[in-house]
């Protein structure tokens, strides 16, 4: 038998997970040490799936296939495409990071109210949720997704509840009551969305006998499995519902800016970078693949959503004053460039969503841990606190403008090639909203260049005078980002090419072909 190597993947944060809770209360900086190693070594196995995965090669690679609840037919069932092991990389190499951004975030505090810290509970959490993430990236049986979709949960309520952001403007007793309304609204948002994913996985078994993707699929090219139209439309619906809840899209978003403005900055990119791709990455790897009829029935209301999410995100983003807040809104208009790019129906929009999960991902780590260092320096969130910081701390400001550039999409920096496929997708199949979405472009720049102008330009505040620039280990955190921000920016390829050939799977699962272009015969 050949080494498991995606079970190997997922086990190793969920061992060092147990492994830092079980390190004694007085040993906290062991026990972070202990978490950052198991992080490492994930990422190492992460990529030696990376060298292992042929892009030409199998639809799903690195596969395992084992019996588990026999009598219901549900197996322990894993391979990655490409989209798959893009995210699964993307999260090996961001939990690191996350890691060590919250070196100190979860220290005792000498006040009543924040008592219950414990920094071993802290990073074993991360640590899971790493490992369920990574399992979900893997899945290839609905009902093991399903499972650990739920689960994933879990860790986050506790990490969102229970070890907030400390730069709170209220007394300590009103942070609290605002990160457990925080964490329970997220809880039950995403409890609702997967108990309606539930019903519609129960559906799909009854149809089809099997929760397992390769023998749907098999069963659908011999003709052996057919669906009633109503019937793919609702089990579709169910599932849609629940990844667009995670994802998340206008209108299930609200619960997304509670979350991370009060969660602390590595959480919150824990959240939006991480855990949120789940329900993006589902709607490529389940609703399309599964449900391809229904999925293009429901392609123009679901464009709508999109729409409306990458404006609306960006008006509000513009209007914020807290600057974790600014940037949740901002990442739900990213969130509907995903979506747009996903339901077009084009390679380069398919492709293009899949690159901005992924760099989203990194230019969303790289400004909101910086936006962690520099909230955690003056103890405030608001963005009117500050002012002239450049002249202070001029390698924070530096690295903030560049992290917020990213976010904007500038050409140079990876997102803008992502957002520029979703555009040329979206053009290509629906004219008319490609023009709507690229309003969200100038309203990208301007919620960012507003912030960076508000906060780090200008006659330096008196709170703000002597504010200490970036650290060594803050510098570890951000220059690695900003570093790949830049390399995948001018070259892609390496993404790409593993991309590509998965995309063109889910092309094939839903029966369309790019629009040709229109060329005026010459006369």
């Amino acid at each position: 038998m050949s080494f498991p190597l995606l079970t190997a993947t997922a086990a190793l944060p969920a061992i060092g997970a147990v492994a830092t809770a079980a390190v004694p209360a007085a040993r906290r900086t062991a026990a972070k040490w202990l978490a950052l190693v198991f992080s490492l070594a994930t990422l190492v196995l992460a990529g030696i799936a990376l060298v292992r995965f042929e892009p030409g090669g199998d639809r799903f690679q690195l596969t395992e296939s084992h019996a588990w609840i026999q009598d219901f037919g549900v197996r322990y069932e894993l391979g990655v495409d490409g989209i798959g092991l893009a995210l699964m990389a993307l999260t090996a190499l961001l939990i690191p990071f996350v890691i060590l951004a919250g070196w100190h975030d979860a220290d005792p505090l000498e006040t009543k109210s924040s008592r219950w810290r414990p920094t071993q509970g802290f990073f074993a959490l991360i640590l899971m949720v790493e490992a369920m993430v990574i399992l979900s990236f893997e899945a290839t049986d609905v009902f093991l997704f399903y499972i650990l979709f739920e689960a994933m949960l879990i860790p986050m309520y506790f990490l969102i509840g229970g070890f907030g952001d400390r730069a709170h403007s209220g007394s300590d007793e009103n942070a609290a009551a605002q990160r457990s309304y925080a964490a329970v609204k997220f809880l039950l948002y995403n409890l609702v969305g997967g108990l309606i994913m539930l019903a519609a996985v129960i559906g799909l078994y009854v149809v089809a006998g099997s929760f397992s993707l390769s023998e749907i699929a098999e069963a659908r090219a011999n003709g052996s499995l057919s669906m009633a139209t109503s019937t793919e439309r609702w089990l579709f619906l169910g599932f849609f519902f629940a990844f667009a809840v995670k994802a998340p899209l206008w209108p299930l978003h609200t619960w997304l800016p509670n979350a991370m403005g009060e969660a602390t900055s590595p959480v919150a990119v824990l959240l939006t970078a991480v855990v949120d791709k789940v329900g993006t990455f589902a709607m490529l790897r389940f609703c399309l693949q599964l449900f391809p009829e229904a999925s293009k029935w429901a392609t123009p209301v679901i464009l709508v959503l999109a729409l409306i999410s990458i404006v609306y995100g960006a008006l509000l983003a513009v209007g914020q004053r807290d600057i974790k807040r600014l940037i949740a809104y901002a990442s739900i208009s990213h969130f509907g460039f995903i979506v747009l790019g996903i339901f077009a129906m084009t390679s380069q929009g398919q492709s293009g969503a899949t690159l901005y999960m992924v760099n989203h991902g990194i230019s969303t780590a790289a400004l909101m841990l910086v936006a962690g260092f520099l909230i955690t320096r003056r103890g405030s969130r608001l963005i009117s606190d500050y002012g002239g910081v450049q002249k202070v701390a001029p390698v924070l400001a530096g690295t903030f403008l560049i992290g917020g550039l990213a976010t904007l999409s500038l050409p140079g920096l990876a997102p803008f090639v992502s957002e520029f496929l979703v555009l040329v997708g979206a053009f290509a199949a629906y004219p008319a909203v490609g023009i709507i979405a690229t309003t969200g472009i100038v309203l990208a720049a301007i919620y960012v260049l507003v912030l960076y102008q508000r906060t780090m330009t200008g006659p330096v505040k008196a709170e703000v005078q002597g504010m200490a620039d970036l650290k060594a280990r803050e510098l570890v955190v951000v220059v690695p980002l900003i570093a790949l921000l830049l390399f995948l920016g001018v070259y892609p390829k390496p993404l790409t090419e593993i991309v590509n050939p998965a995309v063109r799977h889910t092309m094939s699962d839903v029966q369309k072909k790019d629009p040709q272009p229109e060329v005026e015969a010459a006369k």
